[in-house]
């Protein structure tokens, strides 16, 4: 049987949630000329060069030779050099708090717009322009649940309502000023019990991951200094052998081999795939309706029509592209 744009439009079947974890080659790829203001979204590997903490370095006394900000940081932190380190941070937040996001549409926008209320996204990155995508989308298009597994510069938190908000707001249940969230840095063994927002964050995660029909990595690169988060994520999805239903999808520039060899923890079989570019994504060839379109070609072994969004649309165009999509589920919940 064909799956046809009509179908997919109508079926809203599936409960399971998509799951979908974000790394720093996520937002380079969403911003791959900069931000709004021309700043370059750094990586790991030019992360010193990218927000000037080489005067920094300099000024303590510390050599730099090219190194990975992730082995850098560690080194220092196993060192106990408090006082290059309380500057090294105060330089890299200041420099991911200033990013903001174009006036156009980015990939970040297309992302929460191609999800729904039951997904999730998880996102390790610290920039804000994930928060900065789903509050100027939210009116018109409800999406995921968002959660910042090393901390956010856009949040803050309220731990009694388990509420969160942009950074020096209040809570809308309590009126009390949200806690600013801190930002976990690159030490290989990390705390995620430390502070209450992260550690509810990652529980959030694991009962997601414990439901997952479809799982999505996008542009992280699971970094060795990120062995307990891999094993937290690996007991929220479980053995392999439990999940013949599900399909691990991994968007990535690297080699398609090498990434199955990465997440094969969480990969029963052939139930893998492989993009080099999110447009290619289950979730751009079909959004909002991701995992129903998952299932009726696996499951059901229907020939499926994709419906890609098209990358380069302005927000009216966006916005008549998705209007049949979404006022079907405004009507949907109408009849609940």
């Amino acid at each position: 049987m064909n799956f046809n744009n009509y179908d997919e439009i109508d079926d809203l079947s599936m409960g399971a949630p998509h799951v979908v974890i974000l790394g720093s080659g996520a937002s380079v790829a969403a911003l791959p000329f900069g931000d709004k203001n021309g700043k370059s979204l750094p990586l790991m590997n030019n992360l010193v060069e990218q927000c000037d903490l080489k005067p920094i370095l300099y000024r303590h006394d510390m050599s730099y030779d090219c190194e990975n900000f992730e082995d850098l940081y560690s080194a220092l932190y196993t060192e106990g050099r408090n006082s290059a380190l309380q500057d090294i941070e105060t330089a890299v937040f200041k420099y991911f708090y200033d990013l903001e996001l174009p006036d156009y549409p980015t990939i970040y926008d297309l992302l929460v717009i191609s999800l729904r209320p039951k997904d999730l996204i998880a996102t390790f990155n610290w920039d804000p322009l994930l928060w900065q995508a789903l509050q100027r989308n939210h009116r018109w298009a409800s999406g995921p649940k968002v959660v910042f597994l090393h901390g956010n510069t856009a949040i803050g938190y309220c731990i009694e309502d388990r509420t969160v908000g942009r950074r020096g707001t209040r809570c809308s249940k309590c009126d009390t000023l949200f806690v600013n969230s801190k930002l976990l840095y690159p030490i290989k063994e990390k705390n995620y019990t430390q502070n209450s927002y992260i550690q509810a964050s990652w529980e959030i995660l694991k009962k997601y991951l414990a439901h997952a029909y479809l799982f999505t990595v996008f542009g992280y690169s699971a970094p060795d200094s990120d062995v307990e988060a891999i094993n937290l994520m690996k007991e929220g999805w479980g053995p392999t052998s439990k999940r013949n239903l599900e399909q691990t999808e991994i968007i990535d520039i690297k080699n398609p081999t090498q990434l199955r060899t990465t997440w094969s923890g969480f990969t029963h079989t052939h139930h893998f795939e492989a993009h080099s570019k999110f447009a290619d994504s289950i979730i751009a060839r079909h959004p909002r309706r991701s995992c129903e379109a998952m299932w009726s070609q696996l499951m059901d072994v229907n020939f499926i029509v994709e419906h890609p969004i098209p990358i380069t649309l302005n927000w009216d165009e966006l916005r008549m592209w998705f209007d049949k999509r979404i006022a079907f589920e405004k009507e949907q919940d109408k009849e609940l």
